[in-house]
């Protein structure tokens, strides 16, 4: 077995290293005058068990290309299985048809991994689970939920867990039932994208203290509306626990300005100097649950057995 780090994320990649006690590959990724991607892969792999390590997060465009020929090169040098590591799944929001002449991007995604060379994906908790279905190869989608319920166990205990929409109920009772918690929920309408309107609260939330888990926090409207509503009806405190931290455009002075205490982030997206900077903002890491489950993909063990 053989990790090779990308450069979206290459914390990330050394944290799991650590955590294996294996050393990352020695590769490079140089750009010709116009910005051309090159991969030069400085160790033998043949007949090698080759990890990449790579989100495909902020520039999305860069690093899947990225990716996708280091996936190539990997293939050109013969290793026997290639998987690509990919904590943050970008393009996983463009997983249907919204409006008429759209693509799926989501879809066009998996295809090129595939023909890349990829033999199978790993994930973190993809925006829709049907994503999956997109893939002709094994797709591991891991979820992040374990090691956040451990932590909301320890700072916050007691609490009440909010959905901030309807498609997070099913993410937000899984937690719920961890904890131990209540659970509300908030039905809000989307007219357009990146734009939310809260609508109404489903459940009690006076005197609580509400966590609102979520899966992507991008623009972080949909959190600060919902944290709004959640004050004026009569919550103690708000906080938010969200996977991955997109964090873009004006996220961080929204989240500055909202009445939310904290917000706890993984590292599945490596973090930005503003992002470091914000004192509402915590991490905490997936990397020793990525090493578990890579080892167990390397040994042909199971993953699921992590998540019972």
């Amino acid at each position: 077995m053989k990790i090779l780090s990308g450069n979206s994320n290459r914390a990330l990649a050394e944290a799991v290293s650590r955590e294996l006690s294996l050393p990352l590959m020695e590769a490079k990724v140089t750009r010709y005058s116009d910005k051309e991607i090159f991969v030069e892969i400085h160790e033998n792999v043949r007949g090698e068990d080759v990890f990449i390590i790579q989100s495909t997060s902020y520039p999305a465009n860069d690093h899947l290309m990225e990716l996708l020929i280091t996936i190539d090169a990997l293939k050109r040098s013969s290793a026997s299985r290639i998987t690509a590591v990919i904590p943050y799944f970008g393009y996983a929001r463009q997983d249907r048809k919204t409006t008429p002449r759209s693509p799926i991007s989501a879809k066009l995604v998996a295809d090129l991994l595939t023909v890349a060379g990829a033999n199978r994906v790993l994930t973190f908790d993809l925006h829709s689970s049907q994503i999956q279905g997109f893939f002709n190869i094994p797709v591991d989608n891991l979820y992040a939920s374990p090691v956040f319920c451990k932590d909301m166990l320890f700072n916050v205990p007691g609490c009440t867990i909010v959905s901030p929409d309807m498609g997070g109920v099913v993410r937000a009772r899984a937690m719920a039932k961890r904890v131990g918690a209540d659970i509300a929920i908030i039905d809000k309408r989307r007219e357009q994208a990146g734009v939310s309107e809260v609508m109404n609260i489903v459940g009690d939330v006076k005197g609580k203290n509400c966590v609102l888990v979520d899966d992507i926090v991008d623009s972080a409207g949909t959190l600060c509306n919902a944290a709004a509503a959640l004050k004026e009806k009569g919550a103690v405190s708000v906080e938010a626990y969200a996977i991955h931290g997109v964090l873009s455009g004006e996220a961080i002075k929204r989240l500055e300005a909202s009445p939310l205490e904290r917000v706890v982030i993984s590292d599945s997206i490596s973090r930005r100097p503003d992002v470091q900077a914000c004192s509402k903002i915590r991490v905490v890491s997936i990397a020793s649950l990525l090493s578990k489950a890579i080892e167990r993909i390397a040994k042909n063990q199971s993953v699921s057995c992590l998540f019972h």
